[in-house]
Order: structure tokens, then sequence, then C-alpha cells
């Protein structure tokens, strides 16, 4: 297993540093940092600080995610569904959050509202050709066209 150094300034005293719940976990729990409870109603998007800034080492990348259980039980999750925090980043860690259940949800200080990923990354070289690319068995088969599932193939 790799570990890597990730550098968080508090912005506040009582901010949360990230952390792993369990040894098996992949991501850290992201914490919002509030001065009072956040209504967050039926549709409403809102960008949760955290009160942290982050420092990343050189050739890593933070993906934000939502927390299963907040999306299920919920329906909060993340506007873009996959926020990315790259190294060179150094301003306020923030979660852009939707409720897109039929209920107002309340976010209070210090409530684990994501999770962060360390990935490397790793960089393409964009290479512009002329001729044809490669020939496969999907082709240019869009959405949908593998199928849903075993039935649905065999049809």
């Amino acid at each position: 297993m790799n570990k890597v150094i990730v550098k968080f300034l508090k912005l506040h005293p009582d901010a949360v540093i990230p952390e792993y719940q369990t040894n098996g976990a992949s991501g850290m729990d992201i914490s919002a940092y509030l001065s009072e409870p956040l209504e967050l109603k039926p549709m409403e998007r809102r960008l949760i600080p955290t009160g942290l800034k982050m420092e990343l080492p050189e050739g890593y990348e933070a993906q934000v995610r939502p927390r299963s259980g907040m999306s299920i039980k919920h329906g909060i999750t993340l506007i873009n569904c996959v926020g990315t925090i790259d190294e060179d980043y150094r301003g306020e860690i923030c979660v852009p959050v939707v409720n897109l259940s039929n209920e107002t949800y309340t976010i209070n200080n210090r409530d684990r509202i994501a999770q962060m990923i360390i990935s490397p990354v790793t960089k393409a070289i964009a290479q512009e050709i002329k001729e044809e690319l490669s020939v496969t068995s999907r082709g240019s088969g869009g959405f949908g066209s593998t199928g849903y599932s075993a039935q649905t193939v065999s049809e």
C-alpha cells in the first residue's frame, strides 16, 4: 500500500482534518466547517466550506466523492459527482452538494459530508493522427450499445 503525506492547514481551530474511518477505507471523510447549521432545501445546491487548505504532493490529485450513506439515506450528493482538486490548488477546500430528496436536510458543523481519495496522476500526450483509428468489435456504438444484462445481450 502506497502512503503519501498530504498537508492540511486549519483556517479555524475546530476544523476537522480528514481521516479514514476504518483500516480498509479508500477515502478520508471530509467534514463541514459551519458557524451555524445550514438547511439544504429539496433541489438546492450549496458550496460547503471545510475550514481547510491542503497541499498535495507533486504528481497527485484529490478526488472528492459523495458519501454513499448520505446519498441513499438522504439524497445528498455532489453536484459534479466527482470533484478534482489539483496538486497546485491552495484555496479552501469546499464541497458542492445538492439535495435530491423531497425533504429539507440540515448540515451541521463537523458533519462528514464527502470523502476524498488521493490518487497519482498520469498525464497523456495528445497526438493528432491523419488515418482512421484501430477497429474494435464495439466500433462507434454509444450509450447502451453493449446491453444492460446477460438477458438483453442474448436477445
